[in-house]
């Protein structure tokens, strides 16, 4: 149980799922705002205009910032540290 929820704490995703979860992201506030907007016009409500927004921006962060699986498909394969001497042989 706690090696789960280490998992999760550290949140690990690759660079691909990074720049994925960006441009959703930025895709679906841009589609929220607006259809904010449309809504707070039709009702002539500046509550249901942030209301709209505010239940988009919770589904937004719901989706995109947990590590879901699907934003690790392609891991980063680090490199192992290779020690150097300090002096060099002659």
């Amino acid at each position: 149980m706690a090696s789960q929820l280490q998992h999760i704490y550290e949140g690990k995703i690759d660079f691909f799922g990074q720049e994925v979860v960006e441009s959703w992201s930025r895709v679906a506030l841009s589609v929220c705002a607006t259809l904010a907007f449309v809504v707070g016009f039709v009702m002539q409500s500046l509550k249901a205009t942030f209301g709209v927004f505010g239940a988009g921006v919770l589904l937004i962060v719901v989706l995109a910032v947990p590590p879901w699986p699907y934003l690790n498909r392609f891991p980063v394969a680090w490199t192992d540290v290779k020690v150097e001497e300090t002096k060099k042989k002659r």
